[in-house]
């Protein structure tokens, strides 16, 4: 996509392991010929990330949920590079107990996972006019449905639909575009850990959920993002756009059909 070439992209959430989709979006970003902020809290990593792909990246130790760390990634972007094109808003955490999540344990999730996100997008939106640039925020398919054993995330990822289309009508007029990625299960920490690092476990299991028979890669959320920054989706604003497999597509039965439950008796 050449509307990605030398433009300036910062990416929370964007260091971590081979398994990182953070990580992944970043090094598609920088393939792309993007230079690349990599604003993350984990130093050892995001450095390590940095030093991999040269210096057409910036390691920026960042933590989301200070307002001085959200203020000064996005000044020292500009600084460094000269301009800021697009934020990515991929940071998050699982971190919940159902529904025994805690007042401390709900407060902390929604603020990385959406309060931080709108706090990012405040701070860029000065520079973003400039630049006429984009935004992606991050749901989930557990933010369209209910899903067994999500309970906070969910909702956050929810919430993020919902900025996302509050934040694409208020920046329209700047030229800004602003859309939702919703991964389905992707190979990412989460899963990999789930896994024990066996893809094919993953693709096995994930393939009764998702109609493509495995679950999403790294790279399939990554190019979907690259789109929705390119000048290639430049009429498309306020939307979500699914990485799912298909899964939003399917009920409870799945891909089976009531009449083969009914006779394998449920």
């Amino acid at each position: 996509m050449n509307s990605i070439a030398n433009k300036v992209a910062i990416i929370t959430g964007g260091a971590g392991g081979p398994d990182s989709l953070g990580a992944e979006i970043v090094r598609h970003f920088h393939t792309a010929g993007a230079r690349v902020v990599i604003a993350d809290i984990n130093r050892e990593e995001g450095s390590a990330l940095s030093e991999e792909l040269g210096e057409s990246t910036l390691f920026i130790p960042t933590d989301i949920t200070s307002d001085e760390d959200v203020v000064s990634v996005v000044q020292q972007a500009v600084e460094h590079f000269g301009q800021l094109d697009f934020l990515v808003n991929s940071a998050c955490t699982y971190a919940e107990n159902g529904l025994n999540t805690n007042r401390e344990e709900w407060l902390y999730l929604l603020n990385v996972n959406t309060v931080s996100a709108a706090l990012m997008a405040r701070e860029a939106v000065p520079e973003l006019k400039k630049t006429r640039g984009a935004i992606v925020n991050f749901s989930s398919v557990a933010g369209k449905i209910s899903q067994a054993g999500m309970f906070a995330y969910s909702v956050s990822k929810a919430a993020n639909l919902h900025l996302t289309r509050k934040l694409a009508a208020e920046l329209a007029s700047d030229g800004i575009r602003v859309n939702t990625v919703s991964p389905g299960w992707t190979w990412s920490d989460p899963i990999a850990m789930a896994a024990k690092g066996s893809v094919e476990l993953a693709d096995e299991v994930g393939a009764k959920m998702h109609p493509l028979g495995r679950v999403g890669r790294g790279k399939d959320v990554a190019k979907a993002i690259l789109f929705l920054c390119s000048d290639e989706s430049g009429f498309i604003t306020g939307v979500d756009l699914p990485v799912d497999g298909g899964y939003t597509t399917l009920g409870p039965e799945q891909t089976i059909s009531p009449f083969v439950w009914l006779e394998n008796k449920g």
